[in-house]
């Protein structure tokens, strides 16, 4: 589409693009050798903090201000770690599984960078365990790196020491908190910790860490080289540089696209350069803005910004940028209940609330997809998840299960309502959300 950069793809049309020959004919890792030739840590931190690179795995924090909570390297003699987060486990989401696959490079890079910013002795790559072959992929490129001097001791004869290791999980959604992340990678059950301490001072095995995700450092190389002027020159001042968005739902052409942050939702959805529109003439019934967690909300909210002040400005957030859209033939009550069994299958069971809440909350949900429901349980929905958030348990999974149920609530009542008043569903559910929206199957730059 006409009318922006695009620049987290422009590797990836390469059929080598995942290769360490590939990557280097492109001008990769010529970013790194100048910055450890010519610039100072503080240098880099400095350039993606006032680029206002904001994080991408869902809270949108601002990068270069969380890497600077790390001790000072020069008063404090520990090591200290940098964990990438690629549990890429929030339904809907699929949008860092396109870079480990056609472009894991330009993570390395991206890792080394910040790794040498903050001090780090190594960086640990952790990946959703479903993710095989990405994670052969990504592991490939690291023994490519390390071969060519860029991962080990003394790397491009700078200096500067940094390792690189790989992690794969077993498929539990809560490994994707950041802390979860790192009991995990130590070798633990994947129980979120309380905080405080938080990671940069008390992170992997008691040392400072900061966890990033895959498409946030990934961005890192493109703003070291180009500069923080040129990153704020796209997107919104709030929110600058392109996103990855991955599409799916009851689209004509389900993937990932690369798009300036502030673009309309309503432009992903219906331009050919991106999802396409519906099928079939179908309307807009709802659709959740940036993965499950985010919320759904009603079809009428898609001509709105996908930043994170637009996101907010409708009771939703940017999230990872997962739009799943739900078209009029679909039954939301029914998509409610998948994504209330997902939640209630995925805690960790250590917080009452999420725990318990969780359990109910699908229940509830099941009983009206099924026509059993009862006149009170619209209300006790907003009873229970009134009580899992915000920021009752240790982690965000119960916030995450009780924010999408709200949403239902405030903006569904009435089919919730009809459901029970009609004991079902009148939608045929060999077409519904479940077992007939379609998933990402393309990449698109």
């Amino acid at each position: 589409m006409s009318g922006f950069e695009t620049y987290l793809m422009s590797r990836m049309a390469r059929e080598d693009s995942h290769t360490l020959e590939g990557y280097k004919a492109q001008g990769g890792y010529a970013t790194l050798e100048r910055v450890l030739k010519d610039m100072q840590p503080s240098e880099v931190t400095e350039i993606v903090k006032a680029s206002g690179l904001r994080g991408r795995g869902g809270a949108g924090f601002p990068t270069g201000l969380k890497w600077t909570f790390m001790p000072d390297a020069s008063k404090d003699p520990r090591d200290r770690y940098l964990a990438i987060n690629g549990d890429e486990s929030e339904p809907g989401t699929c949008k860092d599984r396109v870079i480990l696959d056609e472009d894991p490079h330009g993570l390395i890079e991206g890792v080394l960078m910040a790794c040498y910013a903050m001090g780090c002795a190594a960086s640990y790559i952790y990946i959703r365990g479903e993710y095989r072959h990405q994670y052969r992929r990504t592991e490939a490129a690291i023994a490519e790196a390390r071969a060519a001097g860029l991962i080990g001791k003394n790397i491009l004869g700078s200096g500067f020491d940094c390792e690189i290791y790989m992690h794969m999980g077993a498929g539990a959604y809560i490994c994707g908190e950041e802390t979860g992340m790192m009991e995990s990678l130590e070798g633990k059950r994947g129980h979120p910790r309380p905080k405080p301490p938080f990671p940069a001072g008390f992170g992997l095995w008691g040392q400072p860490t900061t966890v990033n995700n895959v498409e946030t450092i990934f961005n890192v190389p493109f703003i070291v080289e180009r500069g923080a002027e040129w990153h704020r020159s796209m997107g919104t001042e709030k929110s600058p540089g392109n996103i990855l968005v991955g599409i799916s739902g009851n689209v004509k052409r389900p993937g990932v696209y690369e798009a300036p942050l502030g673009i309309s939702a309503k432009t992903l959805l219906e331009s050919p350069d991106f999802a396409g529109g519906l099928h079939d003439g179908r309307k807009l019934k709802a659709w959740f803005t940036g993965g499950s967690s985010t919320g759904m909300v009603p079809g009428s909210t898609i001509d709105t910004p996908m930043d994170h002040d637009g996101m907010q400005s409708i009771g939703a957030m940017l999230g990872t940028a997962a739009m799943i859209m739900i078209d009029d033939s679909q039954c939301v009550v029914r998509a409610m209940e998948v994504v209330a069994r997902f939640y209630d299958h995925e805690s960790c069971g250590q917080c009452s609330q999420c725990r318990e809440g969780t359990q109910w909350l699908h229940q509830i949900f099941r009983r009206i997809e099924q026509g059993k429901g009862l006149p009170q349980d619209v209300d006790m929905l907003t009873a229970i998840a009134s009580g899992m958030a915000p920021g009752k348990t240790i982690c965000a999974l119960s916030d995450a299960a009780a924010i999408p149920a709200n949403q239902m609530v405030k903006h569904f009542r009435a089919e919730l309502e009809e459901h029970i008043q009609s004991g079902g569903c009148r939608i045929n559910h060999t077409g519904n959300f479940a077992r007939g929206a379609s998933a990402p199957t393309e990449v698109h730059a």
